[in-house]
């Protein structure tokens, strides 16, 4: 299972540096669905993982000039200390509810994750806003930022999720910044609010030590190597592709009547569409270009 754990960081860790998402979205269902853990010891598992490697990937984006740093801080102020919040919560059902804990937070990670899906799904197909190069927050933005903060660091805090779910989709639509400032803004806030995640599940013990270095084996070079890719030709793509990810696993965590089928169905009809798409790619004729 070692192997089979670094792959996954790896693949994580690709998707979150050419994009900012996927991080807790990802790697906690694939915890409970491939590997079997409990959804409380996956998510505090993923939360101290995507810490580190987050870290990195944040590391890199400040050097390519994509990280503002402002909103970055003013999220954190509102997301720091209520993601412990989520933390303690989420403890404290586990500990009273026990296994009726777990299931429940099986069926709250479902429903997270479709809403995130449908999410990112809006955020692929939504026209372009307005970019300003030199985008300064005035006292409304840094509300809104503070706000932001307050409800994603809930989020992240109980279910893992969020980190760059919400605030990626967020930032797109209530400030003017780039993809390319968007994505890097969001991994250098979401490395820092997961330490403060982190350190709290790492105290309530919800963190397996051992699957959280097999992940960074993988996820490290795959953050570091995503970077190098970030907002590139077919951004559009993955995160079409990564919201049917997340619908579809949240479908299959919540596990209803008639969720194999609904799984089937819409993996059946994603595949015909991208079928469709590569083959109007190579019928389409090149257009010469012009001097």
């Amino acid at each position: 299972m070692d192997w089979k754990l670094s792959l996954a960081g790896l693949l994580v860790g690709l998707l979150v540096g050419m994009t900012g998402m996927g991080g807790g979205s990802l790697m906690t269902p694939m915890l409970v669905l491939l590997f079997g853990f409990k959804p409380t010891v996956a998510i505090g598992t993923d939360i101290l993982h995507g810490a580190i490697f987050k870290s990195f990937g944040a590391v890199r984006h400040r050097q390519l000039g994509t990280v503002n740093l402002r909103l970055t801080l003013w999220m954190l102020l509102g997301s720091a200390p209520l993601s412990l919040a989520g933390v303690v919560l989420a403890t404290w059902l586990k500990h009273t509810y026990g296994d009726g804990w777990e299931s429940a937070a099986k069926q709250v990670l479902g429903v997270t994750l479709i809403v995130c899906g449908v999410g990112f799904l809006l955020k692929a197909i939504l026209h372009k806003r307005a970019i300003v190069a030199d985008f300064k927050l005035a006292r409304s933005d840094k509300v809104k930022a503070v706000v932001i903060g307050v409800i994603g660091g809930f989020v992240v805090g109980l279910t893992s999720v969020g980190s760059g779910t919400f605030f990626g989709l967020t930032m797109m639509l209530l400030f003017p910044l780039s993809a390319a400032q968007i994505v890097g803004t969001d991994i250098v806030h979401a490395a820092a609010l997961l330490w403060v995640a982190g350190f709290g599940h790492v105290v309530a013990g919800n963190v397996d030590f051992s699957a959280t270095g097999w992940l960074l084996v993988g996820s490290i070079p795959g953050v570091l190597i995503g970077s190098q890719y970030t907002v590139r030709a077919g951004e559009r793509f993955l995160r079409v592709a990564l919201a049917l990810v997340l619908f579809l696993s949240g479908v299959k965590l919540i596990d209803f009547t008639g969720a194999n089928w609904v799984v089937v169905v819409v993996a059946a009809i994603a595949l015909i569409a991208a079928f469709v798409t590569i083959v109007r790619r190579v019928r389409r004729p090149e257009v010469p270009a012009t001097i």
